[in-house]
């Protein structure tokens, strides 16, 4: 399943401002590493967030927020996002900011 560019952009344009990600096509979509952990993604029109299990069930709870099952299986700490709930780049950011924010908490790879 081909990735939206446009989403990929405004994602890159985010992650940009740090000097340890990396992007790598995966899944079929495009993956943002940072300090060699998987953060956040995009596979069709929707983003991959990583929040972590502490932080899954309020995640959820978010609009246009439903598990990430990429696999048939729940990923307790992902979720997707829907292109509907990402139309303004704040909100955009704050999913962003929420990914990082666990990510940081990971040791580096």
């Amino acid at each position: 399943m081909p990735y939206d560019d446009g989403l990929a952009h405004r994602v890159r344009e985010a992650m940009d401002a740090r000097a340890d990600h990396e992007e790598k096509e995966m899944f079929g979509g495009l993956g943002f590493i940072v300090a060699g952990n998987m953060c956040v993604g995009v596979i069709g029109d929707s983003l991959v967030a990583r929040v972590g299990p502490e932080a899954y069930d309020e995640a959820l709870g978010e609009p246009h927020a439903r598990p990430f099952d990429f696999t048939g299986r729940e990923m307790r700490g992902w979720v997707f996002v829907d292109h509907l709930g990402l139309a303004d780049d704040e909100v955009l950011g704050g999913w962003i900011d929420r990914c990082l924010a666990f990510v940081e908490t990971l040791p580096a790879k």
